[in-house]
Formats: structure tokens, sequence, C-alpha cells
């Protein structure tokens, strides 16, 4: 029987050189945020400024989705149908966008700071260009698919109002994420937190004034709704890039300094093409979906939209969570703690159950009260409690994911999953969908049903991509 080997001794300035990784990796957390690695305190701290910041901004799509359902059910249908395709378009340059994140955490995790804001410039001098050329594209050709797409006559002049108008805001929303990622690659959730809770609060003042006609201001009504989400994309983007150009990032973090490299623009595009392409063809599988979803009519749509409203609250939880746990497995495996980055993901599941759980909740307890805020339509508040019943099931196999998610993209490890999303998404979700709506005539639940059915697949997935310890071979 042989013994257990020894560990091998290290020498003293290899141990003293390991020893000061640890203690720059600990010292270059935010004030107030030592904890141990891989814990659901380290977890927390990080993740509970992500997740505020996600649903202040949520709360510009509820803000705007419950002042103008007060105009109507048409008027909610046409803005709920308008965000989801303009989302869609441009969701693969968001997706990019938070690919810099990446590329960020693991160079402040390796103690490479002064790389850290170069990534942010790239990110910029990659996308900003793609998202005005496809903004362009897209207000031109938008009328014309419109009226392919969209069967109400009611609620076609709503979204082609809404459409044309945001996608002059497009530009400022991606420079946004970009910046954003960067803030939240060096482990700062607060900075992008505060702007984005001014940015919402402005957004709100301008919906009332604008929609209603108040405050002095024109009544626009469903124009004045996409026109004060512009403005608020807009400022957001000029106040971030100003809190990132200030003098002590430029000094630690160079991100004064402007610098074109193609190579590492091909590194951010293979890490963050995968992630931009899996949300661009989720969305789109999605935005065919509620194609579907408005063939049944403005209620059916309206009511969809007063969920989805409120699914964001929940998904934009889990969203600030798994943004946290990428920071953290992009941090520890850019320092080499491959198990903290693991210990990470777990935390990041623990907490994502008791948030889910806690809206789910809230879901089955209190539907007429939450659905009330959308819409007083008697028909759209029964729809919807329905929906409710599917979503809180929905929600709660969806945060899982989003976690799982956040973790593989911290690593690195977006192209197989790319893969996994794109079949899941249209040989089971669409066909699953329109099989329980039409063919077993489940109706709008029986469509919902089959979204349900596929987040729990997708989840079940990611959860066991990371598991299998694929992304400690991933280099990127």
């Amino acid at each position: 029987m042989s013994l257990p080997l020894e560990p091998p001794v290290r020498d003293r300035p290899q141990a003293e050189e390991e020893a000061r990784a640890q203690d720059a990796l600990l010292h270059a957390r935010p004030p107030g945020q030592q904890a141990r690695p891989g814990s659901l305190r380290e977890v927390s701290l990080l993740a509970y400024p992500a997740i505020l910041t996600q649903l202040s901004g949520a709360m510009m799509g509820v803000v705007d989705s419950a002042m103008v359902g007060r105009l109507g059910a048409t008027e909610l249908a046409g803005v709920g149908f308008g965000s989801t395709w303009i989302w869609t378009i441009f969701c693969f340059f968001i997706g990019m966008a938070s690919g810099v994140q990446t590329f960020v955490a693991q160079n402040h995790g390796a103690n490479k700071n002064k790389n850290c804001g170069v990534w942010a410039w790239h990110g910029l001098v990659l996308l900003m260009p793609l998202t005005a050329l496809t903004a362009v594209l897209c207000h031109l050709a938008m009328i014309p698919l419109l009226d392919v797409f969209v069967t109400s006559e009611s609620m076609l002049p709503v979204a082609k109002s809404y459409m044309s108008i945001r996608t002059l805001g497009v530009m400022g929303m991606v420079a946004a994420t970009v910046v954003s990622a960067f803030f939240r690659g060096i482990s700062d959730t607060r900075t992008p937190l505060y702007i984005t809770l001014f940015a919402n609060a402005l957004n709100a003042v301008l919906d009332y004034g604008l929609i209603f006609g108040r405050l002095g201001l024109p009544e626009w009504g469903v124009e004045g709704a996409a026109t004060a989400t512009v403005i608020a994309e807009w400022v957001f983007a000029f106040v971030v890039l100003g809190a990132f150009l200030r003098r002590s990032l430029r000094e630690k973090y160079g991100t004064g300094k402007i610098a074109f490299s193609w190579p590492d623009q091909k590194r951010l595009i293979r890490t963050g093409a995968p992630i931009g392409g899996q949300w661009t063809l989720e969305m789109l599988s999605f935005a065919v979906f509620l194609v579907m979803v408005a063939g049944m009519g403005d209620i059916a749509m309206a009511a969809s939209q007063a969920f989805m409203a409120l699914l964001s609250l929940s998904f934009m939880q889990a969203v600030g969570l798994g943004i946290a746990v990428a920071t953290l497995v992009g941090r520890y495996i850019g320092s080499g703690d491959l198990d903290f980055a693991e210990k990470s993901f777990r935390a990041g599941m623990i907490l994502s159950f008791f948030i889910s759980g806690g809206v789910g909740l809230l879901f089955l307890l209190i539907p007429d009260a939450l659905l009330g805020i959308f819409s007083d339509d008697s028909e759209v508040i029964r729809m919807g409690t329905s929906l409710l019943v599917i979503g809180a099931l929905f929600q709660f196999f969806d945060a899982f994911g989003i976690v799982a998610d956040g973790a593989l993209h911290g690593a690195g490890d977006t192209r197989v999953p790319f893969l996994v999303r794109f079949i899941l998404a249209w040989a089971v979700f669409l066909p699953l969908a329109w099989l329980l709506a039409f063919h077993l005539e489940g109706g709008l639940n029986g469509a919902w049903l089959g979204a349900a059915i596929h987040i729990f697949l997708l989840t079940a997935y990611l959860i066991w991509r990371f598991q299998s310890g694929a992304w400690r071979k991933i280099k990127i």
C-alpha cells in the first residue's frame, strides 16, 4: 500500500509572490466588499447594486407600460410589440458589449489594471459604427416589415410610431452597456446603479409629461413614451462615459487611452459574438412567438405585455445576480483560483432560489393587484391572472438559467451554449408553443406553457454545462 504523496514545498519567493497576488485581489474590491472568496456574502455584496441597477432599468419599461396602458389596451399592445422588436434587432450589440466585462474582469483578477479601460474602448470602437448602420437600416425597412408581421390594423400605427422614435436612442443604449460592463468588470456595480436610478427618474418624469401633456410639455401619447426613453438612454450614456473618463480611473485603469488593436478586436468578437448571437436568435424566436400571440387579438397581446413587464422585475433580479457571478468567475479565473470561481457559481444559485421563490409567491398571491398596475380592462386582467400562474414556474427556472449563463460568460464559455440555445429556441420553443396554443387549442396559456417548458430545458443544460468543468480549459 502506497502512502499519499505530500504536496510539493514551494520556495519562499514563490510563496511570497502568491501571497501578494491574493492580497492585491482582496484589496482590489470596493470598500466593504472584503469577504471570503466565493461565499454567499461576497456574491451578495457585489450582486445587490447590480440587481438594483437591472431593476431600475426594467422599471423604465414598466413605467412606459403602466402609463401607456392608461391610454388603452391597443396602445399597451403596440408598445409591447414595438419594444420587443427593438430589443430583438439590437440585442446582438448589447450581448457583444457585455463581452467586455469578461475581459475586464479577467485582467482585473490578474492585477493588470491598466488593460481594463482599453477593453472598453475596444468595445466602443467596434460596436458604435455597427449600431449606427443597423439603426439607419432598421428605420428605413421598418414600415414595410411591420405591414407584413402585424395583422391588427388598430395596433399597427402604434407600433410604427413607437419603433421609429426608439431607433434614435439605440446608440446611447449600446454605448452605456459597454461602459457599464467596464465598471462591473472591476467589481464596481454601484456607479452603474446610481446613474441608472437618475436616468430612470428622468424617464418617469418625461413619460408623465409627454404622454399626458403635463408639466408644461406637449401631449404626445405613445410617441411621448418613446421620446422619453430615447432621452433617458442618451443621458445615461453621457453620464456613465463621464464617470469612466474621470481622472482617478484614467490613472488606475487606463480609461483615457483610446486604442485600436485588430488582434484584440478579434478576441472580443470571438467571445462576445456568441453572446450577442445567442441573445439575437433567442429574442428573434421570442419576437416570432409574439407575432403568434398578437394574432390572437389586442387583448391577448396586452395581457402578455403586462405579464412580460412583471416577469422583467424577476428577470432583471436574476440578471443582476448573473452579472455578479460573471464578474467573480472572471476575476478568479484571471487570478488562477478556479475553485473559488465554482464556489461563486454555487452561491449565486442559492441566492437565485430565494429571489425567484419570493417573486413566484407574489405572482400567486396578488395577481389582480399586480396586473392592475398596467390596465383596468377586466379581460386583460382575467387573461393575465392565468398567465401569472405559469409565470411563477417560468421565472423560477429562468433565474437559475440566467445565473448559470452568467458564470459561463465570465469563463468565456460562449460558443457551445450558443449552438444549444439556437437548437432549443427554434426546434423546441416555437414548434411546442404553436402545438399547445393552436393544435391542442390551449390558446394564450398553451403558448406560454410552451415557453416555460423551453426555459426548463435550457436551464437544465446551462447548469450541466458549467458543472461539467468544460470552462476550466477555455482561454479567451
